[in-house]
């Protein structure tokens, strides 16, 4: 269970929202970081701390299947994102990269951005004293998100780490 500040985001919040192409010249992801959300809110990234949340609305991560989109939103610090629905290869990508993500129909119309909510994966969010039921990730997910990502918990499964 953990305590999250809410960042609310629209639908249709595409990877080149997320990470806009000409950042992908950088080396790595720190570099990158200043740059995610800047063509819809440019001091958005700087703003947010770790630990925080994003809501959004619909098809969230639609757009290219990118790697660098879910990299760098976890690179912020970000403790999951909650929406009303995903495109499908961002959240392959996302869990891969050990992001958490959770799909909830009613939590975006019903919160406001800097509301707090209290987390319980696979149980509830709490926010502003109402609960919005989740749905339980399968095992495998799970474990991928525990390790912190894929090719951790590929490492752990096999006895590498």
């Amino acid at each position: 269970m953990f305590n999250a500040k809410i960042w609310k985001l629209g639908d249709d919040i595409d990877t080149d929202i997320i990470l806009p192409t000409e950042y992908l010249a950088f080396e790595t992801v720190n570099e990158m970081k200043p740059y995610a959300f800047s063509p819809l809110r440019p001091d958005l990234a700087s703003k947010i701390q770790p630990g925080d949340m994003i809501v959004a609305g619909h098809n969230f991560g639609c757009g290219s299947s990118r790697e660098q989109a879910p990299e760098v939103v976890k690179a912020l610090g970000v403790s999951c994102i909650v929406a009303k629905s995903y495109a499908r290869i961002f959240f392959r990508n996302a869990i891969n990269n050990g992001l958490l993500l959770i799909e909830q129909p009613d939590l975006y119309d019903e919160v406001q951005e800097g509301d707090m909510a209290q987390v319980e994966p696979g149980k509830e969010i709490i926010v502003n004293g109402k609960s919005y039921e989740i749905a339980n990730l399968p095992d495998n997910l799970m474990e991928i998100l525990e390790a912190g990502g894929l090719v951790k918990a590929m490492r752990k499964r096999n006895g590498l780490d």
